[in-house]
């Protein structure tokens, strides 16, 4: 036995450079990209599968910072015909921005290619291509151009492997209007697009328009209308992990408008779950939204919550807004709002911190009521440091209607003016703590259950055996692609 087990590494030892040294027989230019996108392109478009085309989209995300005039250029004369429309047309888009550059696509064929037309995969992804330089140089003008071309020019065309190209046209048209704040010119047009998606059974077309029509409400704050149309589209399982996020994240938002605070806490914390670590800036929202919400439920975030790797000074502001709601202290609250005034208007969650007043009254009287058995009205107001002309009767008032709701529990003397606290229960003699146990159960079903949904599968694994070189190169794109992922969230978000 022992000989055996120092005989066979050896041959492995041999055999392994090999794999190593000959793989890297290729660098990766921008130029091996470009070649590498175009066979996945063209192979995708006449085998008609869309993993290809959806290969060479997270490719181009990696390959887009690297993008020039002389590069864009040489890639449309290798895939198009210098005498077609669409070569022309794109062309313009290019050469209308930074001179002219040098050629980067090294031997680029002089000769073009026999192609009768123009395959629409190839024409939608050159319209992909100049759009990210576009915005990448911040030529939006120009960008919006190009991108309303180009969406005349899918509303031709009813193709599955298209499918990937034109939700992501569709996320650059809304970005670019919204960038040169112009998006509610283009509302109508996002409508038409999701009924000819609906129309077409393009559900990722279909998914990724619906949030940007919720975006589209959403930031002009009609948000009536924004539940009416997510409440009739139609539902179905989702393509995009991405855009699954930022549809939890909306129905987040509208929940909490709505006052369904429950709803909206499990959406918005499952947005900020299920979104990648590299967007960062998407999860902050998300947090910051969550915080807001939990407070209006009654509850106090964790401090680790606030904590979190790169979020800490974003969070800052919510954190002592967290820490007044949680003391009662009426006095701090108003001078961390009127403080960060600013930044909670940017984000959107001013309307809602005036919601939290009511809380924080709350909050206080019940941390009198459990550390007093009786207290005057009087001192509950100053306690409470209401700013009335008549502080006693307003706290009455305030400790009635806590009293009926059930914050407290206790019993006012009208005839003394005082509030008597009840003595406090066992709480593991109610039913609270089988509830909370029951929550976290459905909780992590749940997610168990989400997990084994977003589980994927090679087809026909179980039936053929892969040899040792097809397990190194699948290995090796496994590699790859979760590095062009990574990269693919980081932008997307």
């Amino acid at each position: 036995m022992k000989k055996q087990s120092t005989a066979d590494p050896e041959p492995m030892q041999v055999s392994t450079p090999a794999t190593t040294t000959a793989a890297p027989t290729t660098p990766t230019t921008p130029t091996t990209n470009l070649k590498e996108i175009q066979s996945l392109i063209e192979t995708g478009a006449y085998t008609k599968e869309v993993r290809r085309i959806s290969r060479a989209v997270r490719l181009t995300i990696v390959l887009r910072r690297q993008l020039t005039n002389g590069l864009i250029s040489g890639f449309f004369s290798r895939v198009l015909p210098v005498n077609s429309e669409a070569y022309k047309r794109l062309s313009s888009y290019v050469s209308k921005d930074s001179g002219s550059d040098e050629m980067d696509i090294d031997a680029a064929p002089t000769t073009q290619p026999a192609a009768k037309h123009v395959l629409p995969e190839m024409e939608i992804y050159c319209y992909f291509l100049v759009l990210l330089f576009l915005i990448d140089q911040k030529n939006y003008n120009l960008a919006k151009v190009c991108a309303s071309d180009c969406i005349a020019r899918l509303k031709n065309l009813n193709k599955r492997t298209v499918d990937v190209l034109a939700s992501r046209i569709y996320f650059y048209y809304s970005l670019v209007h919204e960038l040169t704040n112009s998006l509610a010119e283009i509302r109508g047009n996002l409508l038409a697009l999701h009924r000819m998606a609906t129309l077409r059974h393009d559900e990722l077309g279909q998914e990724t328009l619906l949030n940007l029509l919720l975006r589209n409400y959403l930031h002009y704050n009609l948000y009536d209308q924004a539940e009416k149309l997510r409440s009739k589209a139609p539902r179905f399982e989702a393509h995009s992990n991405q855009q699954f996020c930022r549809y939890l994240f909306y129905l987040g938002k509208i929940r909490t408008i709505q006052l369904e605070y429950t709803d909206a806490k499990e959406s918005l914390l499952q947005a900020a779950r299920k979104a990648p670590s590299t967007a960062r800036g998407f999860r902050i929202q998300c947090n910051k939204w969550a915080i807001i919400v939990r407070l209006l439920l009654g509850e106090i975030p964790e401090r680790t919550v606030f904590m979190q790797k790169g979020m800490k000074a974003a969070l800052t502001p919510y954190f002592e807004l967290t820490n007044a709601v949680r003391v009662g202290d009426l006095e701090l609250f108003r001078t961390v709002a009127d403080k960060f005034a600013s930044t909670f208007a940017s984000d959107g969650t001013r309307n809602l911190i005036v919601r939290l007043r009511h809380n924080v009254i709350r909050t206080g009287l019940r941390n009198i009521s459990i550390a007093y058995s009786r207290i005057s009205l009087a001192d509950v107001a100053t306690k409470l440091r209401l700013d009335s002309d008549s502080p006693a009767a307003d706290a009455e008032s305030i400790v009635a209607k806590a009293i009926r709701d059930g914050a407290i529990d206790a019993t006012i003397d009208h005839a003394n003016g005082w509030m008597v606290s009840k003595e406090t229960g066992d709480v593991y003699s109610t039913n609270e703590p089988q509830a909370a146990f029951n929550s976290r159960i459905v909780f992590c079903l749940n997610m168990h259950n989400e997990a084994v949904k977003a589980l994927r599968f090679p087809p026909n694994s179980h039936k053929e055996k892969e040899s040792a070189e097809k397990r190194r190169e699948r290995q090796q794109q496994e590699q790859e692609l979760a590095k062009h992922m990574a990269e693919e969230d980081d932008d997307e978000f």
